[in-house]
């Protein structure tokens, strides 16, 4: 037994032998290859490299090979902690490398500023002379918004013939308002200034007292907003087209101040839009007979909204009118985003229903699963919101069943009216992949006029409110589409003085990506 015993563990340990001489063996035979072809290699750059650094890199790169393999010399095979064998020394992180402003801003220009001297006084190394190399450091820097008049003068031309008398003068170039003593530039700057930045008219002219010592009536600069809205109007009414024709839209509403006059009360600044395209209409009356005149002339089929009942209304009378044409009808969807803030209300109350965490779970899972399908093919997508229904059904059964609990005036008893009263509205999406799962892209168009009455409080008159309209109609849909603002409305005006047709922000873009642009 003894001797069966002793052969077995002889034959282990030639077995361990052999398997250690014969990974040694394959070493050596991939450390003679790597030599070969290090070599080789360094045998075709030979004529750059001398043969000094030639044995030198070929002797590092041998060495960094034997310690991968065997390890440095004072390590052995059998390693008594293999822990530290394993463990990789961490590598020494590179201090990110500080890109120039050129480099972070390639859109734009350079000026070149050459800082020399006089050449420094002989020493001994010599006189200094120029060598025609630099040392490049680079800033960003601002040039401060500047006024200045532009005096345009009209070459006069007189009759040389019999009728000397005859004087003929070069007319003015066409012009957004022909005839006011402000520039085109600074109409556009002016409207985009209150628009796009959402300065107020009366920091503008402040502005320009601070800065160039000028006092500019802030009624001036209202009308010259005025122009420029007036002139490009044509712009905003095939803005309110494209929409139109849409076969779904957003659709929300917000407060709008008229300052003077009769009507000096809450107006209405109504907003209706698709995935890249949306207009404003400012209104006196938050009525649905607003909504239903615009979706009369649409071709809508989906119309999502915060369950605001003024829509419900619209959809009905427009409903009967297309019943009688054989005309689709429209479905209302309602927007997941409010019903999730009332349970988020609801649990975050004085008492914070305990409850209505529930809810929130539920929703988070929905909108996880929502968040992954936006880069998503319609099938695809359907198949997603398919796995949103049981979240959905969950929250049906068990608000169906509490409900009695709650006092219809309490938040969470809100709450789940809200979501039960409206459940096959607010779960339309699943089944219709052009349908988003909530208003908030609606809601976010409407936001800059929210901050911007914050400090301008609102318009003077009918005009001024449909200005208000028709620009944020435009600059909003430039962002939409990921269009620079300035350089869309700065065309768009050049083209129609030129006699061109207007165009809207997507067709701008699309001619942007044109290949004969």
């Amino acid at each position: 037994m003894e001797s069966l015993d002793l052969i077995k563990t002889s034959s282990q340990t030639r077995l361990q032998l052999l398997s250690k001489e014969s990974l040694i063996e394959n070493c050596l035979i991939l450390q003679d290859e790597l030599a070969r072809v290090v070599r080789e290699n360094y045998r075709l750059r030979s004529e750059f490299i001398s043969d000094l650094q030639l044995s030198l890199i070929i002797d590092e790169q041998l060495k960094d090979l034997k310690n991968k393999i065997f390890g440095s010399s004072s390590e052995k095979y059998n390693n008594p902690n293999p822990k530290k064998d394993s463990e990789e020394k961490p590598e020494k992180t590179k201090k990110p490398q500080i890109k120039k402003p050129s480099e972070r801003y390639p859109n734009l220009p350079v000026r070149e500023i050459v800082v020399s001297q006089e050449p420094p006084p002989s020493d001994d190394h010599g006189s200094m002379r120029p060598t025609g190399m630099y040392e490049i450091t680079e800033q960003l820097t601002v040039i401060p918004k500047k006024y200045e008049i532009l005096r345009y003068k009209h070459v006069i031309y007189g009759s040389q013939g019999k009728d000397s008398d005859y004087i003929q003068t070069t007319p003015a170039p066409d012009r957004i308002k022909a005839g006011s003593t402000y520039s085109d530039e600074m109409i556009l700057d002016v409207s985009l200034s209150k628009y796009l930045d959402l300065i107020p008219i009366q920091r503008q002219a402040a502005m320009a007292r601070r800065t160039a010592l000028i006092d500019i009536p802030p009624q001036s600069l209202i009308e010259c907003t005025h122009y420029l809205a007036e002139f490009i109007e044509e712009a905003y009414l095939g803005l309110k087209t494209e929409v139109l024709q849409s076969k779904f839209l957003h659709a929300d509403e917000t407060p709008h101040k008229m300052l003077e006059g009769d009507e000096k009360k809450s107006w209405y600044l109504w907003g209706f839009s698709t995935s890249k395209v949306c207009f404003f209409e400012c209104h006196r009356t938050r009525s649905g007979d607003v909504a239903s005149e615009i979706l009369l002339k649409s071709c809508c089929e989906f119309l999502l909204t915060d369950a605001y009942s003024g829509y419900g209304k619209a959809v009905g009378l427009v409903n009967e009118e297309r019943l009688k044409n054989g005309l689709p009808m429209i479905k209302n969807a309602y927007c997941n985003a409010h019903s999730r803030r009332y349970f988020v209300k609801s649990y975050d109350d004085g008492k914070g229903e305990p409850e209505a965490e529930f809810y929130l779970i539920q929703y988070q899972k929905i909108y996880a699963l929502c968040e992954t399908s936006y880069v998503k093919a319609l099938p695809e997508i359907l198949e997603l919101r398919a796995q949103m229904k049981p979240y959905f059904e969950s929250m049906r059964v068990k608000a169906a069943e509490n409900i009695h609990k709650y006092s219809s005036k309490s938040q969470f008893g809100k709450a789940m009216n809200y979501f039960l009263e409206n459940y096959q509205e607010l779960t339309l999406f699943l089944t219709h992949a052009e349908v988003p799962i909530d208003n908030n892209p609606q809601e976010r168009l409407l936001r800059p006029h929210v901050v911007g009455r914050k400090t301008w409080y609102g318009t003077h008159s009918q005009r001024g409110a449909k200005t208000a309209a028709i620009m944020f109609s435009l600059v909003e849909t430039c962002k939409l589409n990921g269009v620079n603002a300035r350089e869309y409305f700065k065309i768009l005006a050049a083209e129609m003085l030129g006699g061109y047709p207007a165009f809207t922000p997507a067709e701008y873009k699309a001619r942007l990506a044109s290949p004969n642009n």
